[in-house]
């Protein structure tokens, strides 16, 4: 399930992006096969392969590839619960997710002011990240799909930030280096350009690192698909299988 992702990537991602599937499996030991997506009157689960292909939860009503479920009157008020539960799931994570984008532009902030910007280039940041992260958070407000944040959706708007913010610093230190040149310190100047050019690749580990400050909020979703898990227990798809839409392992 490719719930919001909390863990930073990189700059590129303004370190704040959807939890991936292999976040939630790290931190909460939780996986699934499908994309989920919250309708004003139902739950959708689908997946391309294998069947059931998609599961719909409707106020009790269990769907699987459009066959209706015959449901006993626990399994009935089960399926009730799970959709209730993962509704008021859903606010939660997108609560973390715009911590998460805050702390980022934070760690993005802190990892900028060791690097001796210039004035200029450092409130051409401040701007842009700030335009950035008011734009990724209204995007996790607005978001009731998985969908929303599958690899080429994410990729592409990684790739938009890191065109945004990346050249920026770089032709700043790219400066730098030709000021130390002509002040006679070569030494400085290469240091500069190597580090201008392994940008990315330097920073990421340390914005890693500061990231590291959400987990114990992603920690305190984990108890609530727990419980998601545990509800779908004995419920069987129209073809007799498990319905299995949350895997969970302690």
């Amino acid at each position: 399930m490719h719930f919001p992702r909390f863990a930073a990537a990189s700059m590129l991602l303004l370190s704040a992006a959807p939890l991936s599937a292999q976040d939630l499996a790290t931190t909460c030991h939780a996986t699934s096969s499908y994309d989920v997506t919250l309708n004003a009157d139902s739950v959708v689960f689908d997946r391309a392969t294998p069947a059931p292909s998609r599961v719909e939860i409707q106020r009790g009503l269990l769907r699987t590839d459009g066959v209706t479920v015959r449901l006993n009157a626990e399994n009935q008020d089960r399926m009730t619960l799970f959709e209730r539960d993962l509704r008021a799931l859903a606010p939660r994570v997108r609560a973390v997710a715009q911590n998460g984008v805050d702390m980022a532009v934070q760690a993005v902030r802190a990892e900028a002011s060791s690097m001796h910007l210039s004035a200029a280039t450092r409130a051409e940041l401040d701007q842009r990240l700030s335009d950035h992260a008011r734009e990724l958070k209204q995007r996790i407000a607005a978001s009731r799909s998985t969908h929303d944040w599958n690899g080429d959706a994410i990729n592409q708007y990684a790739n938009q930030i890191a065109g945004d913010l990346m050249p920026l610093i770089a032709s700043d230190m790219g400066q730098q280096a030709i000021d130390a040149a002509l002040n006679g310190d070569l030494q400085a100047a290469s240091a500069l350009r190597d580090q201008a050019a392994g940008l990315a690749t330097q920073i990421q580990p340390r914005l890693l690192r500061r990231m590291q400050a959400l987990r114990p909020q992603i920690q305190s979703l984990c108890p609530s698909i727990e419980a998601l898990s545990e509800l779908q227990e004995g419920v069987r798809t129209s073809n007799g299988q498990p319905l299995d839409l949350i895997q969970t392992k302690q």
